[in-house]
């Protein structure tokens, strides 16, 4: 069965729009009553529900191995940084004269 010809073509959804849609799905920027269609395709049809899985781990996958980790040394720094910036007098460079 392909993603075309699957019985998931309900609720006027065929496997072409779903899977178009899965992002916007995924990142809830769909009209409620799209939303309520696509869902209701998802139920129906294993292909794309199979597709939607894979998405969602992928972004959960990224997501995790996407985080930057400042040392909490580097962060004291910029902060004592910053604070002998805001302690110092206006300069004509400072304020863009």
């Amino acid at each position: 069965m392909t993603w075309e010809t699957s019985q998931g073509a309900r609720a006027g959804v065929d496997c072409g729009s779903a899977i178009d849609q899965l992002y916007h799905y995924l990142d809830g920027e769909l009209t409620d009553d799209r939303r309520r269609q696509i869902a209701e395709h998802l139920d129906f049809c294993a292909p794309c529900a199979g597709a939607l899985g894979f998405e969602a781990e992928l972004r959960q996958v990224i997501a995790d191995r996407c985080k930057d980790h400042v040392p909490e040394s580097l962060r004291h720094r910029i902060a004592a940084l910053i604070e002998a910036e805001e302690k110092e007098p206006a300069s004509p460079e400072r304020d863009g004269a």
